[in-house]
C-alpha cells in the first residue's frame, strides 16, 4: 500500500514538473522573441551610427550602440543558459581613458575590429526571422489553442467577418465544426506545453552557434584571463610574504630577542642573585612557549599540518570543531585533490566561515564537499542575515582571486534576510589513494 501511494505522489510531482517546465519554457521563448526584436532595432541603429562615423560624430554613437547590442546579446546568453546550454561572453575589455576624438576613435576601432560585434549583428538579424520564430512557436500554439476553444462561442461572427474560416484542417462552417475546432484547441495547448522545453533547447543550440565565441576569441580571452590571474597571484603572494615577515618581526622574532636578553641578564646574575636568575629563567620559559605558539599559528596560516597530513575533509572538520557556530560538514571525496587545490579550497572555506561568524549573525553553517564533473564543488550555507556581496569586502574578493589561479569560481547567493549560500568550483583531478 505504501509503495502504491509513493508512486502516485511521484507521478503527481512529475506531472506538476512537466506542467511548470512547459510554462517556464513558453515564457522564456516569448521573452527571447521580444529581446530579439529589440536587438534588430539596436543592430540597425548601430549600422546607421557606423555610416555616420564617416562624418565624425558617429564615432561617439557607435560604442554606446554596440554596448546596448551586447547587453541584449548577454541577456540572450543568460536566458539560453537557463535551458542548460551555456554561452560564454566573447568580449575583450574596451580601451580605457583618452577622451575627445582620439579616445572615441580608439573605442570605435576596438568594437568594429572585434569579430564578436559582427557575430552579434548576425544574431540580431536571425533573432526574429529564424530563432525568434522558433522560440515563439509554443506561445503561438497557446494563443491558437485558446482561439480554437473560443470558436464554439464566436464562430458565427467570425465566419461572417471573414467569410468562413479554417482551424487547422477543419473548415468552420457550422456549430458542430466549431466544437471540433474547440476540441483540437484544447488538445493543442498541452502539446505546446509539452514541446516547449525541446523547442527551446533547439533554439539554444542555434543561438550557441551564433553567439558563442570563436576558437580565436576563446584563446585570446584565455590568455587574458591567465595574464590577469597570474598578476593577481603574484600580488597576493607578495602580500602574503609581507604578512609573514611582519608577523615574524613583530611576534616570534621579538620574543626570541627578548629571551636572549633575559638569558644574558641571568648569566650576569648567576653568582650574585640566584633567585633573580630563577625568575628570569621562568620568564624565558614562558616566552619560549608563547613564541612556539605564535610560530605554530604562523605555520597553520601558511599550510595547516592537518591539511597536509589528513586532507581537505578532515581539515575542514577541524575548522568546524574550533568554530563558535554549529557547523555540519558533509563530504563525498573519493581521494585527495592536488595539494595546491586543497590549500585554495581550505582557505576559501576558512574565510567563508570567518565571514559567517563575524558578519552574518548566523548560528548554523552547513558545509558540503563533493567531487563531480571533474571539479571540486563546495557549498557553504549559513542561516544568517544575508546581504553578502562580492564587491562589499576584501575577504570574498581574496577568495575569488585565489580561486581564479586554478580557473575556479565563487558564486554568492545572499538575499536580505538570508540564507547565504557560497558555491565554490575548482576544476581538478583527484590523486590516487596510497
Amino acid at each position: 500500500m505504501t509503495a502504491v501511494t509513493y508512486t502516485s505522489v511521484e507521478r503527481a510531482r512529475q506531472g506538476r514538473n512537466w506542467f511548470t517546465a512547459g510554462w517556464l519554457a513558453m515564457g522564456r521563448g516569448l521573452t527571447m522573441f521580444f529581446l530579439g526584436l529589440l536587438a534588430v532595432f539596436l543592430a540597425w541603429f548601430a549600422l546607421v551610427g557606423m555610416s555616420l562615423a564617416l562624418l565624425g560624430f558617429g564615432l561617439f554613437l557607435v560604442p554606446g550602440l554596440i554596448a546596448a547590442l551586447r547587453w541584449s546579446a548577454n541577456a540572450q546568453r543568460r536566458l539560453t543558459g537557463a535551458t542548460g546550454v551555456q554561452i560564454s561572453e566573447p568580449y575583450p575589455p574596451l580601451p580605457q581613458g583618452g577622451g575627445g576624438w582620439k579616445g572615441a576613435w580608439r573605442r570605435c576601432e576596438a568594437v568594429l575590429t572585434d569579430s564578436a560585434t559582427w557575430r552579434d549583428m548576425l544574431w540580431a538579424q536571425c533573432a526574429v526571422t529564424v530563432t525568434g520564430l522558433l522560440a515563439i512557436i509554443p506561445f503561438g500554439m497557446l494563443v491558437h489553442g485558446l482561439f480554437g476553444m473560443l470558436l464554439p462561442l464566436i464562430w458565427e461572427p467570425v465566419i461572417s467577418a471573414w467569410d468562413g474560416t479554417w482551424y487547422m484542417f477543419v473548415p468552420v462552417r457550422s456549430e458542430d465544426a466549431a466544437w471540433i475546432a474547440g476540441g483540437l484547441g484544447l488538445l493543442e495547448i498541452p502539446i505546446g506545453l509539452l514541446i516547449a522545453p525541446y523547442v527551446l533547447r533547439l533554439h539554444a543550440r542555434i543561438t550557441h552557434s551564433l553567439l558563442a565565441p570563436t576558437a580565436k576569441a576563446e584563446m585570446s580571452l584565455r590568455v587574458e584571463h591567465l595574464s590577469r590571474t597570474r598578476t593577481d597571484l603574484v600580488d597576493s603572494s607578495a602580500a602574503e610574504i609581507r604578512r609573514i615577515e611582519r608577523d615574524l618581526h613583530d611576534g616570534a622574532q621579538a620574543r626570541l630577542l627578548a629571551m636572549g636578553m633575559k638569558l644574558d641578564a641571568a648569566e650576569s646574575l648567576l653568582d650574585e642573585n640566584p633567585e633573580a636568575v630563577r625568575t628570569l629563567l621562568a620568564e624565558t620559559r614562558d616566552a619560549s612557549v608563547r613564541a612556539l605558539e605564535e610560530l605554530r599559528d604562523l605555520v597553520r596560516g601558511i599550510h595547516p599540518p592537518v591539511l597536509a597530513d589528513r586532507g581537505l575533509v578532515d581539515a575542514v572538520r577541524s575548522l568546524a570543531m574550533e568554530s563558535r557556530l554549529q557547523v555540519q560538514v558533509t563530504a563525498n571525496l573519493p581521494s585527495r585533490p592536488e595539494p595546491a587545490v586543497e590549500s585554495a579550497a581550505y582557505f576559501a572555506v576558512c574565510e567563508l566561515l570567518v565571514n559567517a561568524t563575524k558578519h552574518s549573525g548566523a548560528r548554523r553553517v552547513l558545509i558540503d564537499i563533493q567531487y563531480r564533473a571533474n571539479a571540486l564543488a563546495m557549498t557553504v550555507t549559513d542561516d544568517g542575515n544575508g546581504g553578502a556581496d562580492l564587491e562589499s569586502g576584501s575577504g570574498l574578493l581574496g577568495i575569488q582571486r585565489r580561486l581564479a589561479a586554478f580557473d575556479g569560481t565563487l558564486g554568492i547567493s545572499s538575499p536580505l534576510g538570508g540564507p547565504t549560500t557560497a558555491n565554490v568550483q575548482i576544476p581538478c583531478t583527484l590523486t590516487a589513494m596510497p
